[in-house]
């Protein structure tokens, strides 16, 4: 954790003594982009209207090379996330919108507890949108190297949802990485997924409207399994081979059928799984938190789990999502 430490204070200093030398570079980078926008298709009107006003943005570096909620427990991330204040909030969302999100649920067949889950921990209900110029965002992350492919091509997106008309520009202000809206969609998100549900033209996922149904549609594209397991919480016996530990969000390996790894889990009579269901096993605290225990916490994780992953690669917001999701079962 120290080594980390040290490298993001380097990183501060550099990108601190750079800004004047990349400002310069970063103006051509602009010019050379529109060139490249305009035989993709992006009409010359769109790109003047909106990359004349990008400008390069340091924090956004400095958010994408260390992003310190990475590195909380996951008790403390997840009970910071399920909160009984932000259960009270989804509550009164849910009074304020019950015709609204029901009709989702129903059209959607996605629960409505998963989507009030879902908007509290990714924007806590809309209080916290992000206030980034996203186009500067994502002009700024196409700009730097380290992953520049990705969102040159989400640029390249929301240019073009922008001049067809189905975006506003002027309402595009979000997280540092790009992402906008209720939901925090990116880009290819909003292409893939999101829905003009209240028959405006337009596509506005600030909108409760337009944003609950892009949700839900986007949950059930992936294949969500309503009323399906997510997690259980466990404990495990010492001698489970390390293998079958998956501490990664890109991909759970090494996953069996139930009945195959009861004979790791301490108490398992007592958890009322179908012994076929095939599950994995996670430990997200391990290589990531200091000091962290090679079998706790520990969880065993089903389909749905892994789908609210290609949502958000982050072991721990699956987690928070599923808890917030189930707490939500005794309130509505």
């Amino acid at each position: 954790m120290k080594i980390i430490k040290i490298i993001f204070y380097i990183i501060l200093i550099s990108l601190n003594t750079t800004n004047i030398v990349v400002g310069e570079d970063f103006n051509s980078w602009v010019i050379s982009f529109k060139d490249y926008a305009l035989k993709k298709g992006i009409s010359k009107e769109t790109l003047d209207k909106t990359m004349s006003k990008v400008k390069y943005l340091p924090k956004v570096i400095k958010y994408d090379r260390y992003q310190p909620e990475f590195y909380e427990d996951t008790n403390t991330y997840v009970s910071k996330r399920s909160s009984d204040t932000k259960i009270k909030k989804g509550v009164d969302l849910f009074n304020k919108n019950n015709s609204l999100i029901s009709n989702v649920e129903s059209k959607f067949n996605v629960e409505k507890e998963l989507l009030l889950s879902l908007m509290g921990i990714e924007t806590n209900f809309g209080k916290y949108l992000g206030k980034m110029d996203i186009l500067s965002s994502l002009a700024t992350l196409s700009y730097d190297k380290r992953r520049s492919e990705f969102f040159t091509n989400e640029l390249i997106i929301i240019l073009k949802l922008i001049d067809a008309g189905v975006v506003n520009s002027d309402i595009l202000y979000g997280s540092w990485a790009g992402a906008f809206g209720n939901f925090q969609f990116m880009p290819s998100t909003i292409n893939n997924y999101a829905i003009d549900y209240n028959n405006d033209d337009l596509i506005d996922l600030k909108s409760t409207e337009d944003s609950f149904a892009s949700a839900a549609n986007y949950i059930n594209k992936l294949g969500w399994k309503k009323h399906g397991p997510c997690f259980y919480k466990i404990k495990l016996k010492e001698n489970i081979p390390v293998k079958y530990l998956n501490t990664s969000a890109k991909k759970i390996k090494n996953k069996k059928k139930f009945k195959y790894f009861k004979k790791y889990v301490i108490n398992s009579k007592n958890l009322k799984i179908d012994e076929n269901l095939i599950v994995g096993i996670i430990t997200p605290d391990r290589e990531i938190v200091e000091s962290s225990k090679l079998l706790e916490p520990a969880y065993l994780v089903f389909d749905n789990y892994e789908l609210i992953l290609k949502w958000n690669r982050s072991l721990r917001f699956a987690l928070a999502v599923c808890t917030l999701k189930d707490k939500f079962k005794n309130e509505l």
